[in-house]
């Protein structure tokens, strides 16, 4: 979860959306970002299907070596294109379906000096992960533990300290201002969020 996107930092009154996860400062910089995830091979000549988990899969065809699984073992990319809502790629040494089936449900990863730069009040998911929530009035709503992806909107899951879950959409109206240095994300409390 926390390290497959990044997303613009709301501040007050900005249109931006905002990026999820939660500790109190975030996690640790990790070596590698998730930016996809095998689904299928494709044909029969060692091809293989990846939705797309990054706000970037252009960058991606630039990329000599991608790291898959658990391990991060390198890949070396013999080609890569744009399909559908996902890419194709070939890697060295996979030559026929058989092969590409092996790396089915695999994660696929970039190295952390190979992700796009952020901007000015962007950050990445891990960077929040666990981060403390609080409304504007001041009250503690508890931690920042999950994100569904919806479609229309994200939805933060906030953890309180007795273990019930709140969900936070992340829309400007209601996520105001999250502060990574500080370790605190500040919402609008919304009638029936709670």
């Amino acid at each position: 979860m926390g390290q497959r996107r990044h997303w613009s930092k709301p501040t007050e009154n900005s249109g931006d959306d905002s990026g999820s996860v939660g500790g109190t400062r975030g996690s640790p910089e990790p070596e590698f970002l998730i930016v996809g995830r095998i689904v299928r091979p494709h044909g029969i000549r060692g091809e293989v299907a990846m939705k797309a988990m990054t706000d970037y899969p252009e960058r991606l065809v630039s990329q000599a070596v991608l790291y898959v699984g658990p391990d991060h073992a390198p890949h070396p990319v013999k080609r890569i294109r744009r399909h559908a809502e996902g890419m194709l790629i070939h890697f060295e040494g996979f030559g026929d379906r058989d092969a590409a089936e092996t790396l089915r449900e695999q994660f696929v990863h970039i190295h952390i000096d190979d992700a796009v730069p952020l901007e000015e009040g962007e950050y990445y998911l891990f960077q929040v992960e666990g981060i403390r929530v609080v409304s504007e009035d001041g009250l503690e709503l508890g931690r920042l533990t999950g994100l569904i992806e919806t479609g229309a909107n994200d939805v933060y899951i906030i953890t309180s300290p007795e273990g019930k879950e709140i969900l936070i959409p992340v829309i400007p109206e209601v996520v105001l201002k999250v502060d990574v240095e500080g370790g605190v994300m500040t919402v609008r409390l919304i009638d029936g969020l709670i």
